[in-house]
């Protein structure tokens, strides 16, 4: 890995913005028994923002959080998902929304899209801050995204290298 600082793609003030406009977008759709998913570890920067946007709309979701580990080697998924921490708050007969940082394979979201279902959920809206391109069909997409971004290696709100740089307050790229 470079010395070189990522170069900023999205800053702090643009990502804010963004939160704020995808939270008007999401609030008439859910209610406030709804459960709020953030997807571990990667989601969680996007998820805090995001529900007190929510609130700040008069919307009280309740929050949960699935974490997931999905297998990969160099060139592609193998197509599964471990749960590392399963839902702790029960969803039967509850909308939830799902939320994560970025939707690349689309694998993580499907899997807990897929989990919240078969808990009993209603209803099942996935949002992610970052969307990035892929070259294949994804088994699903997004029902919310905040920013189309490019397909480069991205750090920084919530997005890693290694384990480091998910406390960037903006997103950059490091290639």
């Amino acid at each position: 890995m470079s010395d070189a600082a990522p170069k900023v793609l999205i800053s702090e003030a643009e990502i804010a913005e963004r939160v704020e406009a995808l939270a008007r977008e999401i609030a008439p759709r859910i209610d406030d028994e709804t459960v709020a998913v953030c997807l571990l570890t990667g989601g969680i920067w996007f998820a805090a923002d995001l529900t007190r946007a929510l609130a700040r709309l008069g919307r009280m979701v309740h929050f949960d959080a699935l974490w997931l580990s999905s297998y990969k080697d160099a060139r592609a998924s193998y197509g599964r998902c471990e749960v590392r921490a399963d839902l702790q708050r029960p969803v039967l007969g509850r909308k939830t929304l799902i939320l994560d940082d970025v939707f690349d394979t689309g694998l993580s979201l499907s899997e807990a899209a897929r989990l919240t279902r078969d808990a009993g959920a209603a209803e099942v809206l996935t949002a992610v801050f970052a969307r990035k391109p892929w070259p294949e069909k994804r088994a699903m997409e997004p029902d919310f995204v905040a920013w189309e971004a490019p397909a480069r290696f991205l750090v920084g709100y919530g997005l890693d290298v290694a384990g480091t740089m998910r406390g960037l307050p903006y997103i950059g790229a490091m290639d």
